[in-house]
Formats: structure tokens, sequence, C-alpha cells
């Protein structure tokens, strides 16, 4: 089980999972209900079968790959410890499991189920064509607030769209900053990313700019969800504050010829700004 959830980064799902419950906690609200419990435990069931599937699939497809790169080459397929028929078996039950979980939510999620797998799992095929694999990536973390909105009022909305939109550009960002990393390994076998494609000076100034329309969605997102005249406003502009200065001192730890520091600034600073930015809205939300 150890080397499952290592192989699927299960402590990632830090990314997203705060951004699915606040589209969980928008959706009861807006319905004006109480929280349905089990429905939250199968949104919460949802997000880990379609992301455990989409890491087990991008492992079992670019494991040739991880193999030849030094820095991933100790991952668990190329290094033996997981075989790529059991990554595989592990994708289909997850993939499975998910198709039977959104079934039991409603129908709009059931019949949008195989369209959330395509996108996830289609993300591993992109570099081998195109440098925008990091915004395919996005697209599928962003399905997070929307599915759960989806999960709760079977219905769409523009903001979980402005959240979801705030994710594609926020994880597309800061997977260029995680991509630097591999920048020449990627020229050289002919895969694509931005870093390898504009080089890393340029590379970074792109994400900088993802983080800003990321910011300007979230700003849509907090002004259609909440009054400003309400002291839940108040929170939402915290909330707002607090995760624009985490993205700013994520930048500040990543230079294009200074690396060390990319780990804290991919895993750590992102991981405490969605937790902090979904808390906040959420007990704004409440108080408003």
């Amino acid at each position: 089980m150890k080397k499952y959830l290592s192989m699927i980064k299960f402590s990632h799902t830090i990314f997203a999972l705060p951004f699915a419950i606040l589209g969980f906690a928008i959706g009861t609200l807006r319905l004006d209900a109480g929280v349905d419990w089990m429905l939250f435990i199968y949104v919460l069931l949802c997000m880990v079968f379609a992301r455990s599937a989409a890491m087990a699939f991008n492992r079992y497809i670019d494991r040739d790959i991880d193999g030849a790169n030094p820095r991933t080459a100790v991952r668990e397929i190329p290094s033996g410890q997981i075989s790529a028929r059991s990554a595989l078996l592990f994708t289909l039950f997850n993939c499975l499991a998910f198709i039977i979980v959104t079934a039991f939510i409603n129908s709009i999620c059931f019949y949008l189920s195989p369209i959330a797998l395509l996108v996830v799992l289609g993300y591993s095929y992109t570099k081998r064509f195109t440098f925008l694999c990091h915004l395919i990536l996005g697209l599928g973390l962003s399905l997070a607030p929307v599915g759960a909105y989806l999960a709760v009022t079977g219905q769409f909305d523009w903001t979980p769209i402005f959240l979801g939109s705030g994710v594609l550009f926020w994880v597309a960002g800061f997977d260029i900053i995680y991509a630097l990393q591999d920048s020449d390994f990627d020229k050289e076998k002919g895969l694509f990313s931005i870093p390898s494609f504009f080089g890393k000076n340029k590379a970074l100034w792109i994400s900088r700019s993802l983080h800003v329309i990321c910011a300007i969605a979230l700003t849509l997102a907090i002004k259609s969800l909440l009054d400003p005249m309400e002291i839940g406003f108040a929170f939402g502009i915290a909330a707002l504050s607090v995760f624009c200065s985490l993205l700013i001192y994520q930048h500040s730890l990543v230079k294009a010829n200074d690396l060390s520091k990319v780990n804290l600034a991919f895993f750590t600073t992102n991981g405490i700004a969605s937790i902090v930015f979904a808390f906040i809205l959420v007990a704004g939300l409440y108080l408003a």
C-alpha cells in the first residue's frame, strides 16, 4: 500500500481537494440545505479514485521516460517496485470505481464521468506533442470544484466555473516551475514543456502570467459569490490576499539558475495556499 500511495503521490491530493470541498460548500449553501454527509463522502471518493487513476496511468505511460531520467529513475515502476501490469490494473480499478460512485451521486455526474476520465488520463500523452501540457493538467484539476458543485446541485453555475478557471491557471503555473527541473532532459528526448520549448527564463515569466490570470479568476469567483456589503466578503478578500501572497513567495524562491527550492515552491507553498484559501472562504460563506 505504501508503494502505491508513493506512486500516485497521494500527498499531492492536497492541491485540488480543498477546492472540491469549497465547490461542495458553495453548492450546499446555494440550495440552502443541510450538509449531506453521504454525498460528501461520495465526492471525496470521486476525488481519490479519479486522481489515483490519473497518476497511476501517468506512471504507466511514462515508465520508459522515467527510467531514462536520473531524477525519476527511482520511481516505483522503473525501479521494479511495482510492475507495469499492476499499475495498469490499479488504473482500471480506480476508473471503474470512479464511474460507479458517480452513479450514486446524480445522472449528470454519471454521464460526464467518462469525459472527466478522458481529460485526466489524456494528460499523460500531451507532453509528447504540445508544450500546452501544463494547461491540460490544470484542466484536469479544475474539474474538482465544478464536479463537487454539480454533485450537490446537478447544474452548472458561473461561480464554480470561475473557481475551476483559477485552479486551471494556478496548477499550470506551478507545474511549469516543477518542469524546470527536466527542461534539458525533455529537450534531449524531444518531449514538450514550456521550459524546454521557451527556455527557463521565459518559462518563469509565463508561469507568473498564468498566476496573474489565476488571481483574476478567483477574484471573479469571490465577486460572484459574496456581497461586498456583508462580512463574508472581507473573508473572501482575506483568502485571496493570502493565496496571492503565497504565489508571490513561490516565485521568489525559484530562479532560472537556482532550482534548489523547487520542491518547497511546488509542494509546501501550494499546499498551504489551497488549504488556507478554502478554509477562509468557507468560513466567510457561513458567516455571510
